[in-house]
């Protein structure tokens, strides 16, 4: 018999995408999910493939240094039963001289770059071509595999949606901002697997971290430590929370994680300036969607930041109330992380299922700046020893805030006030641009017995004490309109529960602040104003917060913190509450001209007012969309906008994805930055 040799071969890249729901990343590779086959064919010159002498085999290999014992590499010869724990090869059909082969991967295969080599033998003489690359990712569809996940809808939103809305603002007062996570955009796959590869872990073992790269319990620390660069890994993004952005982009100015990772890659892997926690966290969400783990971004509010890890965190304030002493332990507005699915085999059952993954450096986790993941479920019965890192998770939902107020003369007081940490745990809802509250799956009701026998597992002793009914009440109020550039009321509104007249003295202090909690200037503060109360009544006392007070203290967070103190003359207690403001930007207008449809030119009109009574220079239009733009638009206005009236501009687009996108739009000026707006757009599909 002649030698049987191999003139061409398909991959099939666009038939395998669509089957295996990589389509969206390009055609110009082959990207598989594992535990699916997928099909080649084969073409032979001369003669046909004769199955009584030919033995066909194939070799596929990742990484470096691959092995069969690490399981980064493995050789397999055509077979007519596959079997599924381990890779295969069988025949799907013969035309002729060409030949199509079915091939899978076992559920548990190693993730990433991958080549194969197709060796034939015939008698004694064999021949070894080596017929390209393809790329491997986790399988949400495949029921063995470790981040399978059962409901379409969910995979729809957590692996394939590549835009979403992500949760700021105050418990007070949530909104959402728009995000292109873009995990499918041009060379968004390739710069999530360069990142693997120079993961420090990498770097000091290449074979045992690729053999570790089948387990996403793995892949999700080493994607939590290399999106923050405080390792001095060579990490994606550098975090920047004082208010000094100019030599990079300011945190509020993204609107998307493919900009970030592009920027990351261009420059060599320096890490891009600058990032806070929703950034980090949106960008981890990118990378885990991208390679194949169901993920969702999640916002914390009031989120406990506790150094010490006592479940307690300290507030010394005047008698004014202004802070007195720094304290490093920090309660942010919010806070976010990211939640990924899978199954955790490391653990006792019960603990699959959404794992929190925190990027946002804040504190090292066996030696490294990087947290989790922990089972959502091990933080709600406060299961500590487990990994990984649930004691400082634990405490971001779940610490006290215990305010001291120091008198003049030196003495120190405990206030009465319930601990407000953890509140609204907010993502977005699965097909809708509407907000999910998922608290419950991180703490049992308040005051509940199971919230009691969690805080003994996590030997904790609720501190804070509960409102009372009985007494007086203190609570702050906010008029409508806090808008940016306009004077608004706060007012500290006093309940008298008792039966008998109350006198009491109230102060207000409103103070600019960031959203990890730093203190900035004073931008309101009354004189302490005694009132007295007639029973089961309630009084107000104002205090206006004036645009001219406020207007050069306020950090890009656009927040106010503003504290009531009330001293209670007839029991000596001090009372407190507190309540951070947001301060409202102006809304972008877009409007869509046209039809939308696939391949066609869009017209999209994007407008805004400017609310200031001074002018906005440097004004910066950026324009983003999956499947609407090609990457960013940026339209720079030339002219100043003077105040009260409307910047407004056209930009042309060219749909190339059909169905529901989203266009997104940031607007940044000298005087607001950080101004976000989108619009959904239906595209109808390219009529045939």
């Amino acid at each position: 018999f002649a030698d049987l040799v191999l003139e061409t071969w398909d991959l099939h890249c666009e038939r395998n995408g669509r089957e295996h729901r990589t389509a969206d990343m390009g055609c110009r590779q082959l990207v598989v999910r594992r535990g699916q086959p997928f099909t080649l064919t084969l073409r032979f010159s001369g003669r046909s493939y004769d199955e009584g002498v030919d033995k066909l085999s194939f070799n596929v290999e990742t990484g470096p240094c691959p092995s069969e014992a690490s399981g980064t590499s493995s050789h397999f010869a055509m077979t007519d039963c596959p079997e599924e724990s381990c890779w295969s090869a069988a025949i799907q059909q013969q035309d002729g001289e060409s030949l199509a082969v079915s091939l899978c991967s076992p559920a548990n295969a190693r993730i990433g770059r991958y080549s194969i080599t197709l060796e034939t033998c015939t008698e004694y003489q064999g021949s070894s071509y080596r017929i390209g690359d393809f790329i491997l990712l986790f399988n949400p569809w495949h029921p063995e595999d470790t981040v399978f996940m059962r409901d379409e809808s969910e995979r729809c939103e957590y692996v394939l949606a590549q835009d979403g809305l992500i949760y700021q603002g105050t418990c007070d007062y949530i909104f959402s901002i728009p995000w292109n996570f873009g995990q499918f955009e041009d060379e968004v796959l390739a710069i999530c697997l360069d990142m693997l590869d120079i993961n420090p872990k990498h770097l000091r073992d290449q074979d045992r971290d690729c053999s570790r790269r089948n387990d996403p319990v793995y892949i999700g620390r080493v994607v939590s430590a290399m999106v923050n660069c405080n390792d001095e890994d060579r990490g994606v993004l550098f975090g920047r929370w004082d208010n000094c952005y100019e030599d990079g982009m300011s945190p509020m100015a993204w609107i998307g994680s493919v900009d970030i990772l592009k920027r990351w890659k261009n420059f060599g892997c320096q890490p891009v300036k600058y990032g806070q926690c929703w950034v980090f966290a949106a960008v981890a969400c990118t990378v885990m969607r991208c390679l194949g783990i169901p993920s969702r971004v999640v916002t914390n509010y009031n989120s406990a930041h506790d150094t010490n890890a006592n479940l307690t965190i300290d507030r010394y304030i005047n008698e004014k109330g202004e802070q007195e002493k720094y304290s490093w332990d920090k309660i942010w507005n919010f806070h976010c992380w990211v939640e990924s699915w899978m199954a955790r085999p490391d653990l006792a059952a019960g603990y699959d299922g959404w794992q929190v993954l925190d990027p946002t450096p804040q504190e090292k986790s066996e030696g490294v700046y990087c947290c989790g993941p922990a089972p959502v479920k091990a933080i709600k019965e406060g299961d500590m020893l487990l990994k990984y890192d649930i004691p400082f998770i634990f405490a971001e939902v779940n610490a006290d805030v215990v305010y001291w107020v120091v008198q003049g003369d030196g003495m120190q007081k405990q206030s009465i006030r319930s601990s407000d940490v953890g509140k609204n745990v907010s993502t977005k809802s699965i097909g809708r641009d509407s907000r999910e509250d998922i608290t419950h799956n991180y703490k049992y009701p308040e005051g509940s017995e199971e919230e009691r026998a969690v805080f003994e597992k996590a030997e904790h002793q609720k501190k804070s004490v509960g409102e009372e009914d009985e007494g007086l009440h203190l609570r702050i109020k906010v008029s409508e309109g806090a808008n940016k550039g306009s004077d608004f009321d706060v007012f500290a509104v006093v309940n008298n529960n008792t039966d008998e007249e109350r006198v009491c003295r109230v102060t207000l202090c409103a103070r600019a602040t960031s959203h990890n909690g730093t203190l900035g200037p004073q931008c309101g503060l009354t004189d302490p104003a005694d009132i007295d109360i007639e029973p089961r009544a309630e009084k107000r006392v104002p205090l206006r917060i004036l645009y001219e007070e406020y207007r050069d203290k306020l950090t890009q967070d656009n927040l106010i913190k503003v504290v009531a103190l009330l001293n209670d003359h007839q029991t000596g207690d001090i009372i407190i509450a507190v309540r951070d403001i947001y301060v409202e930007n102006p809304q972008i207008k877009i409007r869509i001209l046209g039809e939308p449809m696939q391949n066609r030119k869009l017209v999209a009109e994007i407008s805004l007012v400017n609310p200031l009574a001074e002018p906005l220079n440097g004004c910066v239009f950026v324009v983003e969309g999956t499947g609407l733009t090609e990457g960013q638009l940026v339209k720079e206005l030339e002219e100043p906008v003077e105040p009260q009236t409307e910047a407004k501009f056209r930009v042309d687009l060219l749909p190339r994805l059909s169905g529901l996108q989203k266009l997104m739009v940031d607007f940044e000026s000298d005087q607001l930055t950080g101004v976000k707006g989108y619009r959904n757009v239906i595209i109808a599909p390219q009529p045939m």
